[in-house]
């Protein structure tokens, strides 16, 4: 098969049409995110009253943490807390969540699970993971492979030169524009 622009950009558009459509749905997610965000839901909550600790030095502690949660058997799944304002999170393996009220005690234990197929394209969208990230980094540069590729396979008057640049500019530009208004 002889290499040609139209090959390379078919062939690499083959190979990544599943990420490109992941990594395109959980854009579209992420942007939307503050409305919906499916990355995980709850499936069970209870509601619970706390006996909290006036002395935030106390409460602020991994051992008072572990001693209450010990109350729902997640003494050893604690996985981390934090106080914000008159709020304290704790979080547990498997997505467990505690949400309190520091003030009056009154606390929400969430259980969630992760949306299927949605929330496991966020995951890859988001992950930190080194493998993943020289992985998409990969991807990138197949990206600019195809739209490199892209612009040199239409030839004549529909071709790059004649007409395409136009569309690209404009292309460019509108997100400068945007970038320039709403810094």
């Amino acid at each position: 098969m002889k290499l040609t622009n139209r090959n390379l950009h078919r062939d690499i558009a083959y190979f990544y049409i599943g990420l490109i459509i992941a990594f395109s749905f959980s854009g579209i997610i992420l942007n939307h995110r503050q409305d919906w965000y499916p990355m995980d839901y709850s499936y069970d909550t209870k509601e619970v009253q706390l006996d909290l600790p006036l002395d935030i030095e106390t409460l602020d502690s991994e051992e008072y943490i572990k001693k209450i949660s010990e109350e729902w058997d997640l003494a050893s799944d604690y996985d981390g807390h934090r106080i914000r304002g008159k709020e304290l999170r704790v979080f547990y393996k498997d997505n467990i969540i505690l949400d309190a009220d520091i003030e009056t005690g009154n606390a929400l234990l969430e259980y969630k699970r992760k949306v299927p197929i949605l929330g496991h394209t966020m995951t890859l969208h988001k992950s930190t993971n080194n493998f993943w990230i020289w992985y998409s980094d990969i991807f990138g540069v197949a990206m600019l492979t195809i739209a490199i590729t892209g612009m040199m396979i239409t030839k004549g008057s529909n071709s790059f030169k004649k007409r395409g640049w136009k569309l690209a500019l404009a292309g460019l530009i509108f997100p400068f524009i945007f970038l320039i208004l709403f810094p």
